[in-house]
């Protein structure tokens, strides 16, 4: 039995309250600095270095990206970090990573960004919560009492009494809360997070004011949503459409999200090599974060319609699986002619974009790990983004460049579009045997599904999950990509 059985929905339901502090820090905004064990002072270059330092000794000019750990008379510890004269927000959060990644033995820390004039106060709380998660949900207790949990981190700030300012931090937590939840999901053992559990964790983090509708195999199939149960034929855990709806009195805006949800992606019976089977439990990295997403806006109370659709499915293979030649009758009444069966997200996000354009949003917006043709173009952590919306895309691009998440449009061309149409038995055909342009053929097919609706995709299979070391405020495992580009397009939507 999965160690976690049983306790998932337990685990999670805590996840997205406003008090959750499981593996990360309890951010907090003070007039003045409690008993800490260091202080990440942040200095502006060019702002000359304070007196009675000996800064050569550590190796330290001021330039922007400089640290210098220096210890007190006591057991605290300062910690110097340099930023650019004006940091971004996106310098700032790195900044506050580099000053608390110094300290890895600390578990009470201080940040004073005093010398920044008009620091912002939410991106360093950001970046307090991103940066000090970890994921200890599996380690035994010797483990973990070896590894140091930043307990909690103080900011700094001559207006903490206001209430502007703490509305701020507030809501920054939230949000980086909610990216924190995303990351827990992805990181689950896939033994322990298969579609029907999954579906219960969704129900239970709910928070007040979202509805939540599960459809189990059996509404699937009176649906025709042949491609989520298509998807999910080979597996002994039946498939799940959930869906989240956030309707706030006055919305003018209507937003429609929908999320790639394979919980385990073997590649079906075009099955991957082992070794690429190690991180697929990623694969719902889209669904963790279109929920995680939708329960913050909802959190934060942010004046815009959300309805969230989440295409939960596990590709295995074995002798109830899709094969490549088959054909599948889709939620739209499409035919697909299936050709790979390691193409699989494509497949459960047309059902799901199919409903999603019958609730006639405003926009449709999907995020999954859809194509390793992402990574090969762009690298693993910038997602790509394709649609048929122009001032959609670019309203993409300029909340993921506000909430520091690297995005980069692609085209969909038109010898692209064509090939998706060019099935003898069908009228779609899945997959492109050609090794060109897959994330375009992908976004291309995912096209024929939504019509006239502004519309536009998110492939994040690359920054989803971070197999190499930690960087910045990013940890090793699942990152929660997208979550913070989504709550910032809803707040500008709004």
């Amino acid at each position: 039995m999965p160690l976690a059985q049983g306790r998932l929905e337990q685990v999670h339901a805590s996840q997205t309250t406003a008090d959750y502090s499981g593996g990360m820090s309890t951010v907090q905004l003070r007039a003045t600095l409690p008993t800490v064990d260091a202080v990440v002072a942040l200095l502006p270059s060019g702002s000359g270095l304070p007196d009675g330092i000996p800064w050569k000794a550590f190796g330290f000019s001021g330039e922007s990206g400089e640290v210098a750990v220096v210890p007190s008379g006591d057991a605290e510890l300062t910690v110097w970090v340099a930023t650019a004269a004006e940091p971004t927000a996106e310098q700032l959060r790195r900044a506050v990573a580099k000053g608390l990644r110094a300290v890895p033995k600390a578990t009470r820390i201080g940040i004073d960004p005093s010398r920044l004039p008009d620091a912002d106060l939410a991106a360093i709380a950001e970046a307090a919560v991103l940066t000090t998660y970890q994921y200890l949900e599996y380690k035994g207790d010797d483990a973990r009492k070896k590894t140091t949990v930043v307990d909690t981190v103080t900011i700094l700030s001559a207006d903490a009494r206001k209430a502007a300012a703490k509305r701020l931090v507030d809501e920054a937590v939230v949000v980086a809360e909610a990216t924190c939840v995303a990351r827990d999901w992805v990181n689950t053992p896939p033994g322990d997070l298969r579609p029907p559990s999954f579906a219960d964790a969704i129900k239970a983090a709910a928070p007040a004011g979202v509805r939540v509708t599960v459809w189990d195999e059996k509404r699937l199939a009176k649906e025709n949503c042949g491609g989520i149960l298509g998807v999910g034929a080979g597996s002994e855990a039946p498939p799940r459409l959930v869906q989240l709806s956030y309707d706030p009195q006055g919305a003018k805006q209507h937003l429609a999200l929908v999320g790639k949800g394979i919980t385990f992606d073997s590649g079906g019976l075009s099955l991957k090599p082992g070794a690429s089977m190690m991180t697929m439990k990623c694969d719902m990295g889209g669904a963790a974060a279109i929920v995680a997403a939708t329960n913050a806006i909802a959190r934060l109370g942010l004046p815009i319609r959300v309805t969230a659709f989440v295409c939960i499915a596990e590709n295995l293979p074995s002798g109830t699986a899709t094969r490549p030649g088959d054909v599948l009758r889709m939620r739209s009444g499409a035919t697909v002619e299936v050709h790979n069966t390691d193409a699989e997200g494509r497949l459960v996000l047309a059902d799901g974009l199919a409903l999603a354009v019958e609730a006639k949003p405003d926009h449709v917006i999907d995020v999954a790990t859809l194509t390793g043709a992402a990574m090969v173009a762009l690298g693993t952590r910038t997602s790509a983004v394709l649609g048929n919306d122009d001032a959609l895309q670019d309203r993409v691009l300029a909340a993921a460049e506000l909430a520091g998440e690297s995005m980069w449009r692609l085209p969909i061309t038109e010898e692209i579009g064509t090939a998706v149409t060019s099935s003898s038995i069908a009228d779609l055909r899945q997959h492109n045997p050609k090794p060109y342009g897959g994330t375009m053929y992908a976004a291309a097919f995912l096209r024929e599904f939504v019509g006239d609706a502004s519309w536009a995709h998110l492939d994040i299979a690359g920054p989803a999950f971070n197999d190499g070391g930690a960087f910045d405020y990013t940890p090793v495992g699942g990152t929660g990509a997208g979550v913070r580009t989504l709550v910032r397009l809803a707040r500008d939507l709004g």
